[in-house]
Formats: structure tokens, sequence, C-alpha cells
């Protein structure tokens, strides 16, 4: 890269402290940012001009890729009771037919996806492992592989979680037939991460961690087994796991450990910042509390979460106790970080008939403090120095539309409610830098139609 390729101007730009003018943004081949500097000089020699406000890149702490490619495939009545156990038999029915060619071209035209809307890291939450019928690829992190490169070829940053997935339920009850692409042990699934990691080396934009899938598909023992065996290949990596997400699995929690899940995981493990509960929907208001105190990051996925009838996080009480999250898009119903903003504050809106829920006594703009929030729980998520626009951090920013109907001629404090609140006509991020390169310009991704058409050539295999 040349020197005035490393370096950008905005005149408006997002910091850890707030909006700031004049900042001077400079990166080195690396990707990483060496130097942030506001109230800078406009006039450099061969620094290139930010074509509108400068805000960090949001991270994705939630994705199931494959899932992308069923999006608008289960919107019809499956039984008199559609729940999300209906959801689910038709999703397993649909991951049995994936390919591993078809993985690869589903995910990079999500990751694309995501590059566009402005989510420039996913946390990739991987659990489709083996053959259709269960047997193990000669190479046993085929698929994972597939989905790193593809997040290496759209630009975007991954934290790859491979997943943990022993059982059918509570109890140790046996894998399902259609769960067979799923199954390992914590050995088989510590020994797929190290030849994965072997294959692919953690470098700035790629960080690895694991995935316990849930509670009722792992056991205390095999979970603890997990993390040891993680400890000793990578320690501090993140850890992720779904977690009260549907009041069932509450109950079945309830019935055969005695306890909540939120409240049995933190009374047996040290959950801590390294750990996303993902979804955690159904706590009580101890769990809430205990959760905040704790540093885990809850997941919230809310265009998934409402779509599949989920419920409604405690979001007031739990950012009242300090607590962190970050959003992700999960299912892929939706893939816009902003949606997923309006929704956890519409969310409370609805059920409190009160607006401007989650603003505070610090923070009286809602987008604004979620925004930040989202920056921050989203970043501890990954386990990477991303979410900011700061010194060591890497970069990775949205470019605004300065001429977009919901930010032109608005004031820099009502810009990120524009962007939050706002649904008229095209996305407000114009460009998106990843690492410190442009990987869309102008709405557009540098590999936007050779990925589409991979893309549609897979989902017609898949729908034969």
């Amino acid at each position: 890269m040349t020197q005035s390729s490393q370096s950008l101007f905005a005149e408006h730009a997002y910091l850890p402290g707030g909006w700031r003018r004049n900042v001077l943004l400079e990166w080195n081949a690396e990707g990483t940012l060496t130097t942030v500097t506001p109230d800078s000089t406009a006039a450099t020699p061969g620094v290139a001009r930010a074509a509108g406000p400068v805000v960090p890149g949001m991270p994705n702490l939630h994705s199931h890729a494959f899932q992308r490619a069923m999006a608008g495939l289960t919107e019809y009545r499956a039984n008199a009771t559609d729940t999300f156990w209906s959801w689910r038999d038709l999703m397993y029915r649909f991951a049995a037919r994936i390919s591993p060619e078809g993985l690869a071209a589903i995910a990079q035209w999500l990751y694309i996806e995501m590059l566009k809307a402005g989510y420039t890291s996913v946390c990739e939450f991987h659990y489709v492992h083996h053959t259709p019928d269960g047997s193990r690829y000669a190479n046993t992190a085929e698929l994972a592989e597939r989905v790193v490169d593809a997040a290496k070829a759209s630009g975007i940053g991954m934290t790859m979680l491979p997943v943990l997935y022993q059982y059918s339920g509570f109890g140790a009850r046996a894998p399902r037939d259609d769960q067979q692409r799923f199954i390992n042990t914590p050995e088989s699934l510590l020994d797929l991460l190290d030849r994965l990691r072997t294959a692919r080396a953690e470098d700035a934009s790629l960080r690895y961690g694991v995935a316990p899938h849930s509670l009722r598909a792992v056991s205390g023992d095999s979970l603890r087994a997990l993390i040891s065996g993680l400890d000793t290949m990578l320690p501090g990596a993140p850890v992720h796991i779904h977690i009260a997400e549907q009041t069932a699995e509450v109950d079945a929690c309830l019935e055969t450990e005695g306890a909540r899940p939120v409240q049995w995981l933190l009374d047996r493990f040290d959950v801590d910042a390294r750990w996303c509960l993902v979804h955690a929907t159904h706590v009580d208001a101890a769990e809430t509390a205990a959760l905040a105190k704790s540093g885990a990051v809850a997941g919230l996925c809310l265009t998934t979460e409402a779509n599949l009838g989920d419920g409604i996080f405690p979001a007031q009480e739990y950012l009242e106790a300090g607590g962190r999250f970050g959003i992700g898009s999960d299912s892929h119903i939706g893939v816009d970080w902003r949606s997923e903003l309006r929704l956890l504050e519409y969310g409370q809106r609805l059920s409190r008939r009160q607006r401007n829920v989650l603003a505070s006594a610090d923070a009286t703009h809602v987008a604004d403090r979620l925004f930040a929030a989202s920056l921050d729980g989203g970043a501890r998520a990954t386990g990477r120095a991303v979410g900011a626009l700061q010194t060591g951090h890497r970069a990775d920013w949205l470019v605004l539309d300065a001429d977009h109907s919901s930010v032109a001629e608005h004031a820099p404090d009502a810009w990120l409610s524009g962007v939050v609140f706002c649904e008229h006509g095209e996305t407000p991020i114009l460009d998106v830098y990843a690492g410190g390169e442009k990987v869309v310009d102008n709405r557009r991704h540098r590999d936007e139609e050779r990925a589409y058409s991979q893309y549609r050539i897979a989902l017609a295999e898949l729908l034969k």
C-alpha cells in the first residue's frame, strides 16, 4: 500500500468520546490504526477525504451463515401452533442438503451483505460439520475452512466459533437422526479446531474460540472438558453459548437440573468477559442482575428473536444494572445492525407503552447509547480489537452519506438517531473499510456480481 492509501481525513468522525472534527486516520499495512488525530489540518498533501461522517464498523456477534439461504422460506404455518421448535425442524431439513461448495457460496454472499450493511466483523457460530449422514469428511474441518475462506474473500473480520453439539435435549438425550451433521465430543471438536488453526492461522482479521451450542446440547462435564481444552490451546479465547431463548428450554432446565439456565451456568462456571450468552431472553430479575455483574456479553438478535417469536429481553433493567450487550443477525432474516437496535428499543416501547426507554441520564439520545454499547459489547464478544476508532484497533469504519435524507441538514448529535430510527430509501452507509481496505465503494462491494451469481447457483441447487 502507498502512504496516501494508508490515511484518510474525515471532517467528522465518531471517536470513543463522541463526535470530533477534522480527524486524521492513519493505519499500517496490517490494517491496524496507528494514529487517530482530531483537530488536524485538513489540507494534508496526499490524504484522501471521506465523503461524509465516519463511524466505527459494527461487530456482528452471532451468525449461522447457512441459514441465510432459508430467509423467507419458512413464513407459512407448518401446524396449528407454529413455534421456534417447528421452525427448527424445517431448518434441520434444509441443513441436511447443504454441500461444501454451496455453503461457501452462501457464506460469501452473506458476508458481502453484512459489509454493505455496515457490519465489519462477524462471530460465526458454526455447527454444520459433517456429511449429511453424519460421517466425517476426510478433512474434519472442511466446512469450517470454507466459511473462514468466505470471510477472507469478502473482507470481513471473523471470530470462528466451532460448535460443540452432543445431545438432543437435557438429560443427555441421544441425538436425533437429523442432527448427525452437528455431533461431536469435546475431544473431536477440539481436534477440529486444532486442524482449522493449522490450516488457517489466526491473524489480525481472524480469531478462534468455541461455542457449546446450549445447555440442552452439552452436559456439565463436556462443557468443562471443552473449556479446559480450549484454555490449553488458546487461553482466554471467546466462549459463546445459546441460552434461555425459549420458555420450553427454561422449563426443561428447571425440571432436569433444578435451576434456570442462566442461573445454572453462572453458579457452576467462571462466566466473565470472554463469554457471550446469546439471546438470554427469558431471565428473571436475579439472573438479570447476576449476568450484568459477571461482565459477560448478552448477545441480542432482535430480528431473529422477533421472527421466531422468542420473547423480549429485559433490556432496561439489564442496562441499569451495568450489563453489556452486542447485536447479531443470527438466522439472517434481516442483515442490518440498524434494524437490530431499532427493534431493541421498539420492543421496550411496545411492552411499556413509553418512548425513548433505553435512554439514560448520561445518554439522552437512545441511538447514541445503543450504538456505543453495541460497539463495546460486540468487540468484547469477538475477542478482537475492533469497534472503536482508536490507535491499536482494526481500521474498520463506515462512511455515511452526508446527503442522505436521514442525515442531511441535521446537527451531528442527531445523525445516529436518523441512521438508526429512520427507514427512508437506500442505506445511508456509503463506503465501508475493513482492515484499512475499502471493500464497499458507493454502496457496491468489490466482488458483488460474481458472489451473487454463485449464491444463486447454490440456492437453486438447494431448492431443487
